[in-house]
């Protein structure tokens, strides 16, 4: 589903799975992970020992609010208060400590109690929301709330409390929050004589997830970076791994995939089964991986609206196309290397959380990458491409609405991560590990992978390369910079090719080439072989300034429109989710590709020194952006002359807000000096 606006219309299979059933025994005790990131206007303080795992999120400025988030089944609870002119600050007293209560019937609630104040007298009660992650997240876009939810608060002297179970009866949610120091509660608001400082305690009777504790996570090969391994060590659990926190505390298996390939290298052979296991559990019958699963009492709302009854029975969303292409090269990567084949016959043979052997799920998946594949490599024009299905602006990483600009064939999916799956089918084949989980149809089948990929890697990339002349690039660039107010000098004077050729972003549904550069190149890199023109072309677009290219001093951005019209160039400005702003994992994602290219023996020593310049600059830029690194993305502004980095979401103009925990954003765990160590491992 697209990370701003709800789904609709998604391909969906509704499977009940042992994974998210409510007769899980609680987590083994574990000991206390305790972090904060201070981001923005956002205090956002991580607590997790045991069966509680939460995130407090004090939001400070015009729209204050408290929040709490669950990874337990991706509930929370939050409190919106009126605007406030002048602004509020939040300071949060005393950290989150672990609690366990009961509700009034004497069921288990699991979550955290804090001590908070606020630099104001009063605050005016807008709403209190208690439920799934999903609504809170869509009540704060959208200020609606699905029936049912709302609830009254009840007031004991200087508290305040709201408290309901979950809408099919099981154990639902509470929050309090306690007024000290003599202030006052009502049902309108809190108020005292000056600072108002709060209790808060938030709870969930959602059940508790499984944590991967740190002897079971990280090699001793992983950085010291321990605002990292905390982010990575709170969404890290043996039922799955959370994309980020606090907006998507549950699986989605593009993240999961993603960041399995670049920590690969740091994980021990735990964490890398737990992940992959995640999406062979989720995947539909057909074999497409799952994109983002609705659980908890969000499950119960759409098994109610779409007939079912008031059920949990967990939903999966397959409408996305890339994490399908992911699987297999992820899997063939760790399987086929030395760590992974020492346990490789055993994770085959396992059986998963759905009751089958992942090597038979593994093998569906492979089964309808080739099938899925076939029509191009039989007949390699734009329209046997890898679409967006019908209905949909979205289908990979770029979720937001506009985040291929319109366009129906992603360059990712189609120049990438197609021809590297059949690559990676390929190689499981020859390897033999398969032997056992195949038909003879499906060995048939899959015998085909080999010369599909042929195709498809001399056929597909071709199709998105843009070239425009120089005084057509130079005239562009020059208006573009003067619309957004930046400086085009520096950009300018780095053009002295007679052209300028990138790879577009996307094709239309005619096949024609949308002209915004991106820093999808970087999965070429970390993906495929490309040959010398294609690198060259790679890291000339992501490493030219920009506008003319992506780089600023502030980070790699992941789209310049500057050569596209001018409607498309106002839908990915710097406010825009994909627009020209800076995603942590995406600069990794280039760093990783870099480092593996430079491990190829058959580059010439100018073109190897042109990767090594670019890996040098490339890291200026990201440390650049340390401050930011674990979050999800940000933006920028720019005066005087230069670049600021600015969170996302500190902006009322920003399309959404950043999360301070990303999963993806982790993987800089694998760097040694600038150099991915998986490099050398990587095929």
């Amino acid at each position: 589903m697209s990370r701003i606006v709800a789904s609709l219309g998604t391909l969906i299979s509704v499977i009940a799975l042992a994974s998210c059933a409510t007769t899980h025994n609680p987590p083994a005790a574990s000991p206390t992970l305790h972090f904060q990131i201070d981001e923005g206007r956002n205090i956002n303080s991580f607590v997790r020992e045991g069966a509680v795992a939460a995130h407090l999120l004090l939001r400070s400025g015009t729209d204050p609010r408290i929040l709490v988030a669950f990874p337990a089944g991706n509930s929370g609870v939050g409190l919106w208060f009126n605007k406030s002119d002048p602004p509020v600050e939040w300071t949060l007293s005393q950290p989150p400590t672990p609690l366990t209560e009961k509700d009034a019937k004497g069921r288990p609630l699991h979550g955290l109690e804090a001590e908070v104040t606020v630099d104001t007298a009063t605050l005016n009660i807008h709403e209190a929301v208690l439920s799934s992650v999903r609504v809170l997240r869509d009540y704060q876009a959208l200020g609606t709330l699905p029936d049912g939810i709302a609830v009254a608060p009840a007031i004991s002297g200087n508290r305040i409390v709201w408290a309901r179970s979950r809408l099919d009866g099981a154990t639902g949610y509470r929050l309090s929050v306690e007024a000290l120091d003599g202030a006052q509660v009502s049902k309108e608001a809190i108020s005292g004589n000056g600072k108002l400082r709060l209790k808060i305690v938030a709870l969930t009777g959602e059940t508790p997830l499984t944590p991967i504790d740190n002897t079971s996570l990280l090699t001793a090969t992983a950085a010291r970076d321990t605002r990292a391994r905390d982010v990575l060590t709170f969404l890290s659990y043996r039922e799955k791994y959370l994309a980020g926190s606090w907006r998507f505390d549950t699986y989605f298996g593009r993240d999961t995939l993603m960041s399995l390939t670049l920590l690969a290298p740091v994980l021990q052979n735990l964490a890398i089964e737990s992940g992959i296991g995640a999406v062979l559990t989720r995947l539909a019958p057909n074999g497409e991986v799952a994109h983002e699963e609705d659980i908890g009492e969000f499950a119960v709302l759409r098994n109610a609206k779409e007939g079912r009854g008031a059920i949990d029975t967990p939903i999966y969303d397959y409408g996305m196309i890339d994490d399908d292409f992911m699987l297999a090269p992820v899997t063939a990567n760790w399987l086929l290397a030395s760590a992974g084949r020492a346990v490789a016959p055993k994770f085959l043979a396992d059986q998963n959380a759905a009751g089958r052997r992942q090597g038979d799920a593994l093998v569906r998946n492979l089964v309808w990458v080739v099938e899925r594949t076939a029509a191009f490599a039989a007949d390699p024009t734009a329209t046997n491409l890898v679409g967006l299905k019908e209905g949909r602006m979205t289908g990979q990483w770029r979720d937001s609405e506009e985040g291929l600009g319109r366009g129906r064939y992603a360059y990712d999916v189609n120049a990438v991560f197609v021809p590297a799956a059949l690559d990676a089918i390929d190689r499981l084949l020859e390897s033999g590990l398969l032997d056992g989980y195949l038909t003879d149809a499906q060995r048939r089948t899959l015998q085909k992978a080999s010369a599909q990929r042929d195709v498809w890697s001399r056929k597909a990339p071709p199709m998105f390369t843009v070239t425009l002349p120089a005084k057509q690039a130079r005239d562009q660039i020059t208006t573009y910079a003067t619309a957004v107010g930046v400086d085009a000098k520096t950009a300018l004077e780095n053009l002295r090719e007679p052209s300028l050729t990138f790879n577009a972003l996307s094709l239309d549904a005619s096949g024609k080439p949308i002209p915004i550069m991106h820093s999808d190149d970087g999965f070429a890199l970390l993906f495929t072989q490309p040959t010398a023109a294609q690198l060259q072309r790679s890291i000339d677009a992501l490493m030219r300034p920009f506008p003319a290219g992506l780089l600023t001093p502030v980070g790699m951005l992941v789209a310049n429109p500057a050569f596209a019209d001018r409607e498309t160039q106002s839908r990915f400005d710097n406010t825009a989710y994909h627009g020209t702003v800076v995603w942590s994992w995406q600069q990794a994602v280039f760093a990783a590709g870099l480092s593996r290219q430079l491990a190829r023996t058959d580059l010439s020593a100018d073109l190897r020194t042109r990767l090594q310049t670019a890996r040098s600059q490339l890291w200026k830029a990201i440390d650049a952006g340390n401050a930011l690194r674990s979050s999800e993305l940000w933006s920028w502004s720019f005066s005087n002359g230069r670049y600021r980095p600015e969170a996302f979401g500190q902006h009322n103009t920003h399309a959404d807000e950043s999360n301070a925990a990303q999963l993806w954003s982790t993987v800089y765990l694998s760097f040694q000096n600038g150099e991915w160590l998986g490099a050398r491992q990587s095929p």
